[in-house]
């Protein structure tokens, strides 16, 4: 490996690449379709990276997660629809899952109140954003799993022929 940057603030791609022990060149091999200079150009934010570029990165260097991150902080649309989501141990994930769920559950009566009518009122806003919040947290939760089951298929720690033959059912 070349020398290691002593750049203190590394930009994701160059800290997953490093984290890897991979030079640009070694990481351009490995990705076979960016070239050590535009890896360069990336990881320096001379360039923003193009979401194949992304899709090829998370893949090759198994962190799934690279395409949220992107899609959350660097695409345009990504910034203001796609939630950051942070990679969690299992149990954290199931725990937060089933805490949301139990409380959409207390709030499902109230959610039917709100809407039965097709309008929302003055004194429903509040907990109809209420509502919304935990909805939020629920999705976001569900895309945590998904985001730690992808990057266990990516580590082999799942079986992906098992995973794909099953889900394909």
């Amino acid at each position: 490996m070349g020398r290691t940057s002593v750049k203190e603030d590394k930009t994701i791609y160059q800290t997953i690449r490093e984290n890897l022990e991979l030079s640009r060149e070694k990481a351009s091999e490995l990705l076979e379709v960016i070239t050590p200079e535009r890896i360069e150009r990336i990881e320096n934010e001379k360039t923003m990276p193009h979401p194949d570029e992304i899709l090829i990165m998370a893949e090759k260097y198994k962190v799934p997660d690279l395409c949220n991150h992107y899609c959350a902080n660097q695409c345009p649309i990504g910034e203001r629809y796609v939630p950051e989501i942070k990679v969690k141990d299992l149990s954290m994930i199931v725990l937060e899952m089933l805490a949301s769920l139990n409380s959409m559950n207390k709030k499902k009566d109230r959610l039917i109140e709100i809407t039965a009518d097709g309008r929302i009122e003055d004194n429903e806003i509040q907990d109809l954003i209420y509502i919304q919040e935990e909805l939020e947290r629920i999705s976001i939760t569900v895309e945590t799993l998904q985001l730690w089951v992808e990057k266990m298929l990516a580590n082999g720690v799942i079986d992906r022929n098992a995973y794909d033959r099953l889900k394909n059912k």
